[in-house]
């Protein structure tokens, strides 16, 4: 069943608790899901407390292996001052 979830992600902290409820919702334990990533337990824990430090290519692997999707898109401040000019 998938969950249609969109949620602006700034911090670590908020990232590292998308992964905790995805990874529970899935039953997955931390260690089954470093398993499942090719990485360790404590760096699963390490995201889902919101430790920065994670490399780039770990988080994406954690977020592909939930089935979660990460979307860059344009903050929405308003245009700067040299988007006018």
């Amino acid at each position: 069943m998938q969950i249609a979830m969109n949620q602006v992600v700034r911090l670590p902290v908020q990232l590292g608790a998308i992964v905790q409820t995805e990874r529970l919702r899935r039953n997955l334990t931390q260690a089954e899901l470093a398993v499942l990533v090719g990485t360790q337990q404590k760096t699963i824990s390490a995201i889902e407390n919101g430790n920065a430090g994670t490399r780039l290519d770990t988080i994406l692997a954690v977020i592909g292996c939930l089935d979660l999707d990460l979307q860059v898109i344009y903050g929405r401040r308003g245009p700067s001052i040299q988007d006018v000019f």
